[in-house]
C-alpha cells in the first residue's frame, strides 16, 4: 500500500515550516495536503543531527545497491540453472 512519493526537498521544507518558523504541524500538513503522520515524521527526521542523517542516507544508499546487486545475481543464477539443466537433457 504506497502512497504519495514527496522529494527530499519537500520534506526538508515543510519541516522548516515547523521547526524554523514555529507553524503547528496540523496547520502545515493541512495546506501542503499531506498527512499528520508524514509531517511529524518529517520533523523527527529534521531533529536528528545531521551526521545521523547523512548515516541515515548512506546505509540507504547501500542497501538499494544491494538489493539491485541481489537482484542481478539472482537472475544470473536461474539463468545457470536453465541451461545446465537444458544441456543435462542433451
Amino acid at each position: 500500500m504506497g502512497g504519495k512519493k514527496y522529494t527530499t526537498e519537500f520534506k526538508v521544507e515543510a519541516a522548516k515550516q515547523v521547526l524554523d518558523h514555529g507553524r503547528p504541524v496540523r496547520e502545515v500538513a493541512s495546506r501542503l495536503g499531506v498527512s499528520i503522520d508524514s509531517m511529524y515524521a518529517w520533523v523527527r527526521e529534521q531533529r536528528k543531527a545531521p551526521a545521523v542523517r547523512q548515516a541515515d542516507s548512506a546505509l540507504a544508499a547501500e542497501n538499494r545497491r544491494l538489493q539491485a546487486e541481489l537482484k542481478r545475481v539472482t537472475e544470473e543464477r536461474d539463468i545457470l540453472k536453465k541451461a545446465a539443466a537444458y544441456f543435462a537433457k542433451g
